[in-house]
This record gives structure tokens, C-alpha cells and sequence, in this order.
């Protein structure tokens, strides 16, 4: 009878762990099916921003999240618990942002939703009639779209939800760029495109008398009211409810259950113990003076820098080339997307980082992009140039992100990126590299930590700025007393993290948790670890939240003792 019970009881277990498997894949094929037809739909139009569209975006949200959360987690299956976290990862900060209202202030340093016109119009291949087609009509709701952009900034300067004048003032800085251009952005695609001239001319005419208009409208906009209202105050911690926001923000960044206090604390910690690492390469060097005085000939010393912006992109590509020598001795799954470097685009280079991944695919036909940022020279130390390749390009962004996008994964997860993971990766590379040898000499070791100390400076300016009311200026000290970065690097940066929330403390917290949970590994398997397979272990199931990372490799620890 025994038996019986125990065979029945087997029996219903199984059917409750399929059927909570079926329900969770349906709701992976509906998120699926919603992607698809938002994509489709970005083709040829921008998002809807009408008061409708966004309510009824919000209620469908909500009911996803209320069917992913009624899911029973214990039957479910490792992949599966993991897509069923991202999704609700997902969907939470979705609700979340615009339950707060951050579609109210849809600016950032580089230029907020300007900045994702420019890429989404210049990527453009007007190579068949659809594509053309979808062209004309992107263009055409260009004028709608701004108009909505404008009507929701109003709202956020009623509710007092806006990004800082500082922000606003450099997108207006862009927005002016673009305009005297003659919106050469938008007419990108029409260039060594196989168009008649008649199309051509009507193409050109929808970009003058409705495309051109609407920019005006906005750039008036930013000049007459918007401008004049925004504050001199930095962080979203002044707005309405943003302290409460930036909680949020700091749980989506971090993918854990931390708080700005905790990220703060270890921030401090951190700052503490790299500076010890600084000061005695220092020593090393036998270098007369102070360490304020050791950053100062760092920033102004001619060795250090690149005379010509083909100088600077010749180092990047070499370097990235023998970032790719150390990669199977770390390695067993390696990505076959194949890597390149090119300068960041003239339109965003002044307020840009100095290097960042841009993404590519075999479909696009586009092979990944390593970013190196030419302008300013005087700005783009060469010291730091292996630990920014080795983050953006191998081991970093580029193998991870490209590797995704080649498992056999849903769909969702091959194109998710999550800033605690992909940039926790990204830092974790950097320290890989000095562990490699990549860095030959101590100069370049003290990039390393200098970058390594720019993101723990970051768990500490983050939410100094936005949670404890720092000034731009207090931010700005504290990074120039503690980094070897140039000032107009330093400047970006800090402009970078008031105007995106949160999202500068996932590098430091993501890279501390890979590394803990390599010492951990370490240590419970001796001499059973194997470095190729910790690695493959991590990157082989694409970006995920860190709560995610560390079950996986617990387990992973269990099965091998």
C-alpha cells in the first residue's frame, strides 16, 4: 500500500512540475509573441506614447506579472527557474518605471531618447521596397512621437519628475548638433542607396516639411520652458518619490536585495583597499611625490597619450588582438562572431565614454564593435587601453554578449542584458587580464586599478548623488582625489551617472560577486576546479541576475565534490 501511495504520490508530483512547466513556456511564447509584434511595429513607427497606448501597456504588464508570479518555483527546472526570474526581473522594472513616471524625463547625458533616434534611424538599409517603405513611414511619425516626448516632459515638470538642467542642457547641446547638420542623421540611409531619384526627393521632402519642423518644435521646447523650469539640484533623490525610486533602482541594477546604504558602505571599503594597491605601485616606481601629484603626471605627461586618433585606434586593435591569445587557456566555448574596432560616432563622441561594445549579428551582417572615443585625445590616456579592451572587447562584452546570442536559449534571454551580470563580467575581465599578464608594465597596472577604483568610486558617487544629495562638484572631488582618469573623462562620467540612476553601481557589486563566487568554488574544490569549466559555467547561460548566477553555481559546486 506503501508502495502504491509513494508511486501515486511520484505520479502527481510529475504532472504538477509538467504542468507548471507548460504554463511557465506559454507565458515565454506570449512575452515572445508581444516582442515580435513591438519589433514589427518599431519598424515603421515609434513607440506610442498617446496616455492610451501607455495605460494599456501598463495593464497588460501587470497581468503578465500577476500570471508569472502565480507559478509554483519548487518543480521547476534549473533553465526554467532561471527564465522564470529574468521574466519577472523583466516585467517588474518595466511596471516599475512607469509607475513612477520615468517615461516623464526620457533624457540622459548622451541624449536619451535623441541618442536612440540616431541609432535607430542611421542603422537603416533602404535595400527593398519594405525597407523603404518602413522608412517613409518611421519619418512620418517623427513629428507625432516628438510631440508626445514634449507633452509627457511637460507633465514630469508638473510633477515635479524631470532630469536636472544640467542633462537637459546637454541634450539640447545635441539636439542644436543635429539641426545645424541638417539632420544628417536622418539622412543617412538615403546615401549609396539604390533609390530613383523621385524617390529620393519625396524621401527628402518628408524630412524637411514634417521631420525638420518637429526637431524645431523640440529644440524651442527645451530653449523657452523647459530650460528655465529644470533644477540645478543633481540627483533624482530631489524629485517627488525619488529616494523611494532610486531603491528600486539600485535593486534592477544590482539584481540583488541591497540598499543604497549597503552599496555605499562597501563602495567606501572598497575605495580603501584598492588605493593601497595604487600606492604601492607607486612606491614601486620610486616616484617622488605625492599620490595627487602621481595622478597629475598621469593626466598630463605627453608618454602617456596618443598623438593622432589613428595612433589610439592602432593600440586598441593590437591589444584586442593579443586579449584573444589568452582565451583558450580560460575558454572552451568561444563565440564565432568576428570582432572590429572603429571610433565612436563624430554625433556622440564629446559626451561619450572613452570605449564601448556596440553589438553585432550574422543576420545584420555587422561584426562587433569595439568603440574607442578619438575626440580628445588629451583626455584618452593610453595606461588604461588594456584594461578598457580587455572590458569591452575579450574576454569581456564582446564574448559574452556575442555568446548569448549563439546558445540555444529563448529568445528573450539571448537578447536580455543586464548591467549587474554584463558589466560585472566586464570589470571581472580586467582582472582576469592581470592574472593573464596582459598588463606589462606598472603604468598599466595602475590603469587597471585605476578603472577598478573608478567603479568602486561609483558605488560611492551614485548614491552620494542621488540618495544622500551630493553636489556634482562633491562628486567630481571625490573622483579626481581617487582615480587617474582625465578630468573631461571624469566630468562624462559624473554627468553620465546623474542622468541614468543607479545603473553605475551594477559594475562594482556584479564583478565583487563573480569573483566571490570564483573564491568560493575555489576553495570547496581544491584541486578539482578547472578554470575553463568555471568559466564556461558562467557565461553559458547568457545574461542573468546575479541570485540566478550564484544557485548555478552552487550546484555546480555540489555536483563536482
Amino acid at each position: 500500500m506503501k508502495s502504491l501511495f509513494f508511486v501515486l504520490l511520484t505520479s502527481l508530483v510529475a504532472m504538477t512540475a509538467a504542468g507548471q512547466s507548460n504554463e511557465l513556456n506559454k507565458l515565454i511564447d506570449q512575452y515572445h509573441t508581444t516582442q515580435a509584434e513591438t519589433n514589427a511595429q518599431r519598424a515603421k513607427a515609434w513607440p506610442s506614447l498617446s496616455a492610451t497606448a501607455l495605460k494599456e501597456a501598463l495593464e497588460s504588464k501587470k497581468k503578465f506579472k500577476k500570471s508569472l508570479d502565480l507559478l509554483d518555483r519548487s518543480n521547476l527546472k534549473q533553465q526554467e527557474l532561471i527564465n522564470l526570474e529574468l521574466l519577472q526581473l523583466i516585467i517588474n522594472n518595466e511596471i516599475d518605471n512607469q509607475v513612477y513616471g520615468a517615461q516623464l524625463f526620457p533624457l540622459n547625458s548622451e541624449g536619451g531618447f535623441l541618442t536612440s533616434m540616431i541609432y535607430e534611424i542611421e542603422s537603416k538599409r533602404l535595400n527593398s521596397d519594405e525597407a523603404i517603405a518602413q522608412y517613409k513611414s518611421l519619418l512620418e511619425d517623427t513629428p507625432q512621437y516628438i510631440d508626445n516626448q514634449i507633452r509627457l516632459m511637460k507633465q514630469g515638470l508638473a510633477e515635479d519628475k524631470v532630469m536636472p538642467h544640467l542633462i537637459a542642457n546637454n541634450c539640447l547641446t545635441i539636439l542644436n548638433q543635429l539641426i545645424d547638420d541638417d539632420l544628417n542623421f536622418v539622412k543617412a540611409p538615403l546615401n549609396n542607396q539604390e533609390l530613383s531619384d523621385d524617390a529620393t526627393m519625396a524621401l527628402e521632402s518628408i524630412i524637411d516639411t514634417k521631420v525638420l519642423p518637429s526637431m524645431v518644435r523640440l529644440q524651442k521646447f527645451f530653449e523657452q520652458e523647459y530650460l528655465t523650469k529644470t533644477k540645478k539640484i543633481v540627483g533624482i533623490g530631489q524629485c517627488t518619490d525619488g529616494k523611494s525610486y532610486y531603491e528600486q533602482r539600485v535593486q534592477y541594477f544590482t539584481t540583488l536585495n541591497m540598499t543604497p546604504q549597503e552599496v555605499f558602505e562597501i563602495g567606501n571599503q572598497e575605495v580603501k583597499r584598492i588605493k593601497k594597491e595604487m600606492l604601492a605601485i607607486i612606491a614601486s616606481l620610486d616616484y617622488d611625490g605625492s599620490f595627487y601629484e602621481f595622478l597629475n603626471f598621469l593626466r598630463t605627461d605627453p608618454q602617456f597619450y596618443a598623438k593622432t586618433p589613428q595612433e589610439l585606434l592602432n593600440q586598441a586593435a593590437w591589444l584586442s588582438i593579443k586579449a584573444q591569445e589568452i582565451l583558450p587557456r580560460y575558454f572552451t566555448i568561444l563565440p564565432s562572431l568576428p570582432l572590429t574596432v572603429n571610433p565612436v560616432p563624430d554625433a556622440i563622441a564629446p559626451t561619450y565614454t572613452s570605449g564601448r561594445y556596440s553589438g553585432g549579428s550574422f543576420e545584420s551582417r555587422k561584426a562587433g564593435e569595439y568603440w574607442v572615443n578619438t575626440y580628445n585625445l588629451s583626455a584618452r590616456p593610453t595606461y588604461v587601453l588594456p584594461a578598457l579592451t580587455l572590458h569591452e572587447a575579450v574576454p569581456g562584452h564582446h564574448l559574452q554578449i556575442s555568446l548569448a546570442k549563439e546558445l540555444d536559449l529563448p529568445d528573450f534571454r539571448k537578447n536580455q542584458y543586464l548591467s549587474a551580470f554584463g558589466e560585472g563580467w566586464g570589470l571581472y575581465a580586467e582582472y582576469l587580464g592581470k592574472e593573464a599578464g596582459i598588463y606589462t608594465t606598472p603604468y598599466e597596472d595602475f590603469g587597471r586599478l585605476t578603472y577598478e577604483m573608478w567603479r568602486a568610486c561609483r558605488l560611492v558617487v551614485d548614491p552620494g548623488i542621488h540618495y544622500y544629495g551630493w553636489t556634482r562638484e562633491q562628486a567630481i572631488q571625490f573622483m579626481k582625489e581617487n582615480t587617474a582618469l582625465s578630468i573631461h573623462e571624469i566630468n562624462t562620467e559624473i554627468d553620465r551617472y546623474i542622468g541614468w540612476p543607479g545603473q553605475a553601481v551594477s559594475y562594482k557589486i556584479g564583478e565583487l560577486k563573480i569573483r566571490e563566487l570564483r573564491q568560493r568554488a575555489e576553495k570547496e574544490l581544491g584541486d578539482k576546479f578547472d578554470i575553463r569549466a568555471f568559466h564556461d559555467l558562467l557565461i553559458s547561460n547568457g545574461s542573468i541576475p546575479l541570485s540566478s548566477l550564484e544557485r548555478i553555481v552552487e550546484s555546480y559546486i555540489a555536483k563536482q565534490e
